[in-house]
């Protein structure tokens, strides 16, 4: 997907509140946007998601299953929360049963089941917002627009969006999201934009791993000689491991789960050895530059 010179006002002769975007959103991509309150941060995507269209420029390649978690998620409609994501289901093009069951498998995810029979004006916000994701989830959009999807979610339905996030990235899709967490996915982001002055100017995305945030590392087998395969999720830093055979990966938690997949998908598979959670990992670093370093000393 391509924006080239986008701009949007609104009104005319109405200042600009974007002016000038040009922006690539490759598949397998996580993108974070940022900038100040009312910098155009929504604006921009609701161009992205097709939901305004641009004053001048032009945006090519959009895919066709788009899906969009606006800011503020309209209750005032005449559903419950599972007649709501049926409707919407076929709107993405699935079929009666396939949307159906798709419905009840979102709300359970993010531990909305028991208020499938409620109607969305008598939902709480909180409730209501995992309606709102779980509507953006259900078809696996090629292209996922998220302004700040995670306000009012608990914890455990953050962490179920979370992964939702990295599973769309490592099938293929392009996620553009936007929230006011700098946490949020951290060391995941392909790419972090910033909007100001109506323009968007590229930042860098953490690279090193002590910019990633916690990590987790992964021991695993493959093919005898084989380098681990191209294209992972998370883009996970690989060494030799301590056993005759074994690869040692890193990735950022946040694609830990999907990296898991991937390897054991791969043909031919890659058989895990092991799994160390971030503390385990970080002491064993940290046990490792100790011994790296009294090694050193005792040869100087």
């Amino acid at each position: 997907m391509e924006l080239r010179g986008v701009g949007r006002r609104y009104g005319v002769g109405g200042p600009w509140v974007l002016r000038g975007v040009d922006l690539s959103l490759p598949p397998y991509s996580l993108i974070r946007l940022e900038g100040t309150n009312g910098s155009g941060k929504s604006t921009l995507l609701r161009l992205l998601a097709g939901i305004d269209s641009p004053t001048e420029g032009c945006v090519t390649g959009r895919p066709g299953r788009t899906a969009y978690v606006p800011e503020r998620f309209p209750v005032a409609l005449p559903f419950t929360a599972a007649g709501y994501l049926t409707h919407m289901g076929r709107i993405h093009g699935l079929r009666g049963a396939a949307a159906k069951a798709r419905a009840a498998e979102w709300l359970e995810r993010f531990g909305a089941g028991g208020h499938a029979r409620t109607a969305l004006s008598e939902l709480s916000k909180g409730t209501s917002q995992k309606v709102a994701v779980a509507q953006a989830l259900l078809a696996g959009p090629e292209l996922l627009v998220l302004d700040e999807a995670w306000t009012g979610l608990d914890s455990a339905a953050r962490t179920q969006l979370d992964l939702a996030v990295t599973e769309r990235v490592a099938g293929g899709g392009t996620v553009v999201f936007v929230d006011h967490d700098p946490r949020r996915l951290a060391g995941a982001a392909d790419a972090v934009y910033t909007v100001a002055g109506n323009a968007l100017v590229r930042g860098t995305a953490p690279g090193s791993p002590a910019e990633q945030g916690p990590r987790v590392r992964v021991m695993v087998v493959g093919p005898p000689g084989a380098a681990p395969p191209d294209g992972l999720p998370g883009a996970p830093t690989h060494e030799r491991g301590p056993e005759d055979g074994t690869v040692l990966l890193s990735v950022a938690v946040a694609y830990s789960d999907a990296l898991l997949r991937a390897l054991l998908a791969a043909r031919p598979p890659w058989h895990i050895r092991e799994v160390r959670a971030p503390a385990e990992a970080e002491t064993e670093a940290m046990s490792t530059a100790r011994t790296t370093s009294t090694t050193g000393h005792a040869t100087s």
